[in-house]
């Protein structure tokens, strides 16, 4: 596996980013947060490659559900996606992954 870095200054740069490669008609992604990192993972590759895009920034993220208003740059923890016009953020808190530890371990 390898994997590419693009470090960002904010959680919401990140929003941003992620709302902009979200398909057309999906307003749901996962963002993940794992040892001091909001992050995702990007394939860099179609058939079944092992390149990956790791967008991150250090920070700490609370809530489960983050509704992001791209107009205002600015996100909200939500109980429920409720609303078409948002994009949602389903934060994913994982015990372990084994590939955020490699990647994490090269930023170092």
């Amino acid at each position: 596996m390898h994997v590419e870095y693009e470090e960002f200054s904010s959680i919401t740069d990140i929003f941003s980013y992620m709302a902009a490669v979200m398909p057309p008609m999906k307003n749901t992604m996962p963002i993940n947060y794992y040892k001091g990192y909001v992050f995702a993972f990007i394939p860099l590759t179609h058939n079944g490659g092992d390149v990956y895009l790791m967008i991150y920034t250090k920070a700490e993220l609370d809530g489960r559900i983050l509704e992001f208003d791209i107009n205002a740059n600015s996100y909200r923890k939500v109980a429920a996606i409720e609303r078409a016009d948002k994009t949602y953020f389903i934060v994913i808190s994982p015990k372990r992954n084994t590939i955020a530890d490699e990647a994490i371990k090269k930023l170092g």
